[in-house]
């Protein structure tokens, strides 16, 4: 089916959902979940949504609750498995304020994946899932490791549900090498295959959209190896160290509070330390970005395939 036309501009992130279809009954109910509705405070890029805006051109916010459902809504649309889409829904549950600026604090800039061992814990010990699951013919272990699911996660340079929403979100309010035709041109262009390791993996039909997609990766690529986004993200998870290090919160609070209550904690609490004040002051209204020494970061490559082949 082919969805949207050339009149169908899309103008916010919500309305690009409604390419994907609507949302099916079964998922509706785990909407409502408290571990699921936090996302909604939890920004997809990394709190840099809140940063000097002399830093970024963010153009609109998108939280990992959208994102979520994003990916959630393209693994049904090319699946109709409830197991994988629900899998898709829960793969961002463990993520802390300020996403992967954590991972940063962490040690771990490279594979950004040092806070997914929460996952199970969060998943776990959540009674009204279960019993959702249990509507649903479902157990915890089909949804709780999403990696088993190549329509939700692969290895770069492949392409996935994950990968892809994530790089039409930054091509739309980020680094700006999207609009809406294009969204609808790749929404229409893409269905599963299986790749040459066997794995179900999104490809393209239309080279151009997936010439777009690689554009958008790229340029978001450069963006996270700059010395802005190096200096800004190591900032902030300075700037969440400090307020450990002072006990303003613990680190299992990262995962069960808002952004906006994180940085609520920072305001009322930074004239006890002047390091802190220091460094949130610099975070909200920097112009310039001091030499600094850089971190290595991950390297965010992607080659789709276009039917059959890889594009390079």
């Amino acid at each position: 089916m082919i969805i949207g036309s050339v009149g169908d501009f899309m103008t916010t992130y919500e309305q690009y959902q409604k390419l994907l279809g609507p949302i099916p009954s079964f998922l509706e109910k785990y909407l409502t979940l408290d571990i699921l509705l936090r996302l909604q405070d939890i920004s997809l890029e990394c709190g840099m949504d809140y940063a000097s805006p002399h830093a970024y051109d963010i153009t609109f916010f998108i939280s990992r609750f959208d994102h979520s459902l994003s990916v959630a809504l393209n693994t049904w649309r090319l699946t109709h498995d409830k197991a994988a889409t629900l899998a898709a829904l829960f793969h961002d549950i463990a993520t802390p304020v300020f996403s992967h600026v954590i991972d940063f604090m962490n040690g771990d800039a490279i594979t950004q994946e040092s806070t997914e061992e929460k996952t199970f814990e969060i998943l776990s010990s959540n009674a009204t899932l279960k019993s959702f699951l249990h509507m649903d013919g479902l157990e915890l272990e089909d949804i709780i490791d999403f990696k088993k699911y190549s329509i939700v996660d692969l290895e770069r340079p492949k392409m996935c549900a994950d990968r892809l929403d994530n790089i039409i979100a930054v091509g739309l309010h980020i680094v700006h090498t999207l609009d809406y035709q294009d969204v609808i041109n790749i929404v229409n262009s893409t269905s599963k295959t299986l790749n040459e390791d066997g794995e179900e993996e999104i490809c393209f039909s239309n080279e151009k959209a997936a010439r777009k997609i690689q554009e958008s990766n790229d340029a978001f690529n450069s963006l996270t190896h700059s010395k802005k986004d190096n200096y800004m993200m190591t900032l902030l998870a300075s700037i969440v160290k400090k307020c450990l290090d002072l006990s303003l919160v613990n680190y299992d609070d990262l995962f069960k509070i808002g952004e906006h209550d994180m940085m609520d904690i920072i305001e009322e609490n930074q004239t006890l330390d002047i390091e802190l004040q220091e460094m949130w002051t610099i975070f909200k209204t920097i112009h310039e970005f001091p030499p600094h020494t850089p971190i290595e970061v991950k390297n965010k490559v992607v080659n789709p395939l276009m039917l059959s082949r890889r594009l390079n």
